[in-house]
């Protein structure tokens, strides 16, 4: 982006230059005895856009390494990647997008998804992340609920064949020039651009346009006019829309601001105590705010390089990005630190660079923690807890907090971010009692795109984002998941909460991963059950999970149903699919 000028970004940056390189998790403790924090407000929000980041990190870092993709042999100076992206954004705004518009991108960890992230925000075009593991259905309920006019695409991610799928929802493509698109489903798409597609001698798409064709369209005017877009832009304008799951319902279009994931990505990296000098790892995937908020742009906040072992996770490509990219920091939810720390090639590695990382997106057993740091070499890591939601982080552990902490809780509240703990009635508990967590301040989402309805279902009058999980907040202002609202089984009347089993249950030496849920039960309303992943070339039996079990827990609190599996149903991000693995059960047992 070297055209844009330093002189708009010159404030930008100004509290982290001149900021000391302690964490800013300061917090104002529980009031009176009620489990509500504030968050340190010492460090200024900052009044920022994306384009403004990149230009600041470009100004001061040019000549450094910004980022590695190892799979497809590509390495970007920050210099360099600002011109890849100002040559992305020219080329769309010849093919007619504006301000406003929106774009979706549907690929896995590319060099292209990451230049298009900050191409779409250098003229105000909002990016709509599509989850890789989409099927058509899910696509066009996405790029219709989005309204998108333009589409960037892999051809193709695992089993998935991309190109055959958006050929049957736009059978126009066939015979229209590519960039005039007329779709009769989707009439408000009008382009879509193949990753690829325009190299010598590949064959090309009908009705597609090749990424480097796309560049290439934008002419000197379009150049010229990228500097005057990016000053322009409202910190406050959305520019990021991302769907949620939709474990029970359709997904939700989460929008994001400039303002939201500017400022929560300058704070994580803050509390890791990134910089320029940092490597770090990102092996989650960018559709997510965990790659794409606390990765890439937090990156660009401080100028770290990123570093893209694969375009889907796999642990002996992360592995050895670790140890031949002397990476400093790495990122995964905890099956990923788990996949990492028991494949058979680990110890072949070098992992004495690594110092800091996070793990998010899913509970951490405290054992893997443990492993993480003793072994990763990480003795830094830190948990970080949010949701799409909240852009994404709230909690995060500090890198100076103990490891009692790092390990049983997902530590005190971001900067400028308040959180309570509530019960049925929305009124605000004791510390240290159980409750739904919910969190106020910046970082809160604009809404669900076009859905009222379920933006007032998450955020109520007083602007309080309902998390639906369950927590608890000591003296101290840490935070400790204990489960899901709607994960909390009853059985029998009593209350039993996942987690807490799930956590007994991994100090089994035979265990690797656990999920405790509940199916119905004709008796007790619900019972509990269990699927284990055992240790690899370990056997086990149910009667030895439920004896290792007795006289340790309640008894109500031991499996009923127990079953050992080659592996858990998971998410693209990492997720353990609780809903799956409960149909499963209670078809198998006849239940529902």
């Amino acid at each position: 982006m070297s055209s844009l000028s330093i002189s708009m970004a010159s404030a930008l940056g100004a509290s982290l230059r001149g900021a000391p390189r302690e964490t800013a998790g300061a917090v104002i403790a529980p009031v009176d005895g009620r489990a509500y924090v504030s968050g340190d407000r010492s460090v200024p929000l900052r009044r920022a856009t994306i384009p403004q980041v990149l230009a600041e990190t470009i100004a001061r870092h040019g000549s450094r390494e910004a980022a590695v993709f190892r799979e497809h042999g590509t390495r970007l100076t920050w210099s360099a990647f600002g011109e890849a992206v100002d040559r992305l954004a020219s080329g769309l705004l010849a093919l007619g997008l504006e301000r406003g518009d929106r774009l979706a991108i549907w690929s896995p960890n590319r060099p292209e998804w990451l230049i298009t992230q900050f191409a779409t925000a250098r003229i105000g075009v909002v990016l709509v992340t599509i989850n890789p593991a989409y099927r058509v259905a899910e696509l066009e309920y996405a790029l219709e609920t989005a309204g998108c006019k333009a589409l960037i695409t892999a051809s193709r991610f695992k089993s998935s064949d991309y190109l055959a799928m958006i050929r049957s929802l736009v059978p126009e493509l066939e015979t229209c020039p590519p960039g005039a698109l007329r779709a009769g489903r989707l009439p408000q798409l009008r382009v879509v651009i193949r990753m690829g597609g325009s190299e010598p001698g590949e064959a090309r798409t009908p009705g597609m346009l090749g990424f480097e064709e796309a560049c290439a369209l934008g002419g000197p005017g379009h150049r010229l006019r990228l500097d005057a877009l990016s000053r322009d832009l409202d910190p406050d304008e959305p520019i990021n829309i991302q769907f949620t799951s939709g474990t029970t319902g359709s997904p939700k279009g989460a929008t994001l601001t400039h303002y939201n994931i500017v400022n929560n990505a300058g704070f994580t990296a803050r509390t890791m105590r990134l910089d320029e000098t940092d490597r770090l790892c990102i092996p989650v995937p960018l559709y997510h705010c965990f790659g794409m908020v606390l990765g890439t742009l937090a990156c660009a906040s401080v100028g770290a390089s990123m570093v893209f072992p694969s375009e889907a996770f796999e642990p002996l490509a992360t592995l050895r990005a670790l140890s031949e990219e002397r990476c400093t920091a790495c990122y995964g939810v905890p099956t990923m630190f788990v996949a990492m720390l028991d494949h058979p090639e680990f110890a072949r590695f070098d992992y004495r660079s690594l110092r800091t990382g996070m793990m998010a997106g899913a509970p951490c057993p405290i054992e893997v923690m443990r492993r993480v740091v003793r072994d990763l070499n990480m003795p830094q890591v830190t948990i970080g807890y949010g949701m799409t939601e909240t852009s994404p982080i709230s909690f995060q552990s500090s890198v100076d907090d103990g490891l009692e902490e790092r390990v049983s809780t997902v530590g005190r509240v971001h900067p400028h971010v308040e959180v309570k703990i509530v019960d049925a009635e929305g009124r605000t508990v004791g510390v240290g009692e159980r409750g739904e967590l919910c969190t106020r301040g910046y970082s809160v989402m604009r809404g669900y795109w076009n859905d009222e309805a379920r933006t007032r279902e998450a955020i109520d009058p007083g602007g309080w984002m309902h998390t639906g999980d369950l927590a608890t907040i000591d003296a101290r202002g840490y935070c400790e998941i204990v489960g899901r609202v709607k994960d909390m089984v009853i059985r029998g009347g009593e209350n039993i909460y996942p987690r807490e089993v799930e956590e007994f249950l991994y100090r089994h030496p035979k265990v690797a991963q656990v999920q405790v849920f509940g199916v119905a039960d004709a008796r007790y309303g619900e019972e509990l059950a269990a699927w284990i992943v055992l240790q690899p070339g370990q056997a086990a039996t149910e009667e030895e999970i439920r004896a290792f079990c007795a006289g340790q827990i309640a008894h109500y609190k031991i499996p009923r149903h127990i079953r050992f599996v080659d592996a858990l149903p998971m998410t693209v991000t990492g997720k353990p699919q609780k809903f799956v693995m409960r149909e499963a059960m209670e078809a198998e047992l006849g239940r529902g």
